[in-house]
């Protein structure tokens, strides 16, 4: 049996690994499904069509799964995915998805979320991010892996946050952040590439200066984004090394979004 404090309320059809713990006073509702080793503090409501994988940390004080805070929900039933060993510190907000997109706010693995973080409906957070406090993502926002929000960094609808990408603290972004960029600002803007960042994941120097030549031409030549992205393209032929991270930068910024663009 799942070692379930004796004051809170678990419903049922509510699927709890039998190594799950859960703290005082949290109710989980009828259709949450938990998976082995997870943690899960006291206070916490955990509602809706909600599933959470293994060896996860939730503190005490969390709302995941309620409804999204969408007018035109009607109770379809949406979801939230959560994967495994993420720590979920105190009072963060998921909200489940909205049947507007895919239905479903989906959070990845080993992830570091902070207190009081907001993720609204239809956000997918990919792996080994790091969400400081007040971390506020409006809905549909994508965050890629590896992504870092400084402490109330606000995110603006449909937003996209690309791999290795930085922001500091308070920083409001409007429009997407390409992959490697470090950003301030509010509205935020491009600051430098996240080096430090790369040399601590074991990005080799070639690689590095790989990511060095995309800023160049994202950020220190004037070019156009179309322009750009062509020479960030033509990297691949002269550094084979960093063909993967030109792959991605590439196939990110051709998915930009005319009206909001890019972080510049």
């Amino acid at each position: 049996m799942a070692a379930i404090h004796p004051t809170a309320i678990v419903e049922p059809g509510a699927q709890l690994h039998p190594s799950v713990t859960v703290g005082p006073y949290t109710v989980i509702g009828p259709h949450v499904k938990v998976g082995a080793g997870t943690t899960i503090g006291a206070h916490c409501v955990i509602e809706g069509h909600t599933t959470i994988g293994a060896d996860n940390r939730i503190f005490q004080f969390n709302s995941l799964g309620a409804v999204p805070q969408d007018k035109k929900y009607a109770g379809e039933p949406c979801e939230l995915v959560i994967g495994d060993r993420n720590t979920i510190r105190e009072f963060c907000t998921f909200n489940i998805g909205s049947p507007g997109d895919l239905g479903v706010t989906r959070v990845g693995n080993d992830n570091w979320i902070m207190a009081y973080v907001h993720l609204a409906h239809d956000c997918l957070v990919g792996n080994h991010t790091i969400f400081a406090n007040n971390s506020q993502l409006a809905g549909h926002v994508v965050v890629g892996d590896w992504v870092i929000l400084g402490g109330f960094t606000v995110v603006h609808q449909f937003v996209r946050l690309g791999a290795h990408s930085m922001t500091a603290m308070c920083s409001l972004l409007f429009a997407d952040l390409p992959p490697f960029v470090m950003c301030q600002g509010q509205p935020a803007a491009a600051r430098s590439m996240n080096y430090e960042g790369l040399r601590r994941r074991g990005f080799s120097p070639e690689r590095i200066a790989g990511v060095k030549a995309m800023h160049k031409a994202l950020y220190r030549e004037d070019l156009t984004l179309e322009r750009a992205q062509a020479q960030i393209a033509g990297l691949a032929e002269s550094r084979p090394d960093t063909a993967p991270d030109v792959a991605m930068m590439v196939e990110f910024l051709r998915h930009a979004s005319p009206q909001r663009g890019i972080v510049r």
